[in-house]
């Protein structure tokens, strides 16, 4: 399930490229050096961003299921093919649907941005399936609440708060974890004896990623304002301020991500 445009998720694409933890990412694909072939479920992959950046580490022969309630988005990841891998979609609500999503043979199981958007008892069902089979498991840019914005500004500690909060909010799949969602699905691996590599995955942003800096901050102006905590003369003056900032060339931002990996234990 994707609550992303296209248009986002092109735009954040080249950010999570080069954010990804090398480290975990490849403790992912270690474990599969020398196969011939391998069979891959794609959860909620939008516009197939972790095909890109996984299947070039896997050898042999690949088959990519890619799942998303999003047919549009679906389409666009099939059309994005990498070398020697097959790809078949499937649209799919994954708030309901997902024991019978996963229920076909597999050997790894990837996502990305989607598990801080998801409630703690889906993440249990996620857990209880992926352990049962005794499959490995990837998910990258997990939000976990850490913001850094330079300059600084004396309402950004309030606007962050909000957007934090508002991540809390039902996302189609319950109460969503929102940042505490990395943390709760380490917990719960680590209590079923899997292994786990983690790492940082922050997004790092300069003077000369203006576009994608202002897109995040109209989206936490939005949800200040849906909230109601604050004034919406002070949310306006507020992104006022930060976009100036930006388009003088003058603004940076660190918004912070978890990558992990967890496995059965040999």
């Amino acid at each position: 399930m994707s609550v992303f445009t296209a248009d986002w998720l092109t735009m954040r694409e080249p950010y999570d490229m080069r954010a990804r933890n090398a480290r975990v990412l490849d403790a992912a694909t270690a474990a599969f050096a020398g196969r011939s072939s391998i069979r891959v479920v794609d959860l909620a992959c939008g516009t197939g961003s972790s095909l890109q950046a996984v299947a070039p580490r896997l050898p042999g022969r690949q088959a990519w299921k890619m799942v998303d309630k999003d047919r549009a988005l679906l389409d666009r990841a099939a059309r994005r093919s990498y070398p020697a891998t097959t790809v078949t979609t499937s649209a799919v609500d994954l708030a309901r649907d997902l024991e019978s999503t996963l229920a076909e043979p597999a050997d790894l199981i990837v996502t990305s941005a989607l598990l801080d958007l998801v409630s703690r008892d889906w993440l249990q069902r996620l857990v209880s399936i992926v352990v049962t089979r005794q499959l490995p498991f990837y998910a990258a840019f997990t939000y976990d609440g850490c913001v850094v914005l330079e300059p600084d500004d004396p309402l950004d500690a309030a606007i962050i708060e909000a957007a934090n909060e508002h991540q809390l909010l039902d996302k189609g799949f319950g109460p969503a974890l929102g940042p505490g969602a990395a943390a709760e699905i380490m917990a719960l691996f680590e209590s079923c004896r899997y292994s786990l590599v983690h790492g940082r995955a922050d997004w790092k942003f300069g003077p000369q990623d203006r576009d994608i800096q202002l897109s995040i901050l109209d989206g936490w102006a939005e949800v200040a304002h849906e909230l109601g905590r604050l004034r919406p003369p002070d949310i306006q003056a507020w992104l006022a301020r930060r976009r100036d900032a930006v388009n003088s060339g003058g603004a940076s931002m660190l918004v912070g991500h978890v990558d992990l990996c967890a496995a059965p234990m040999s």
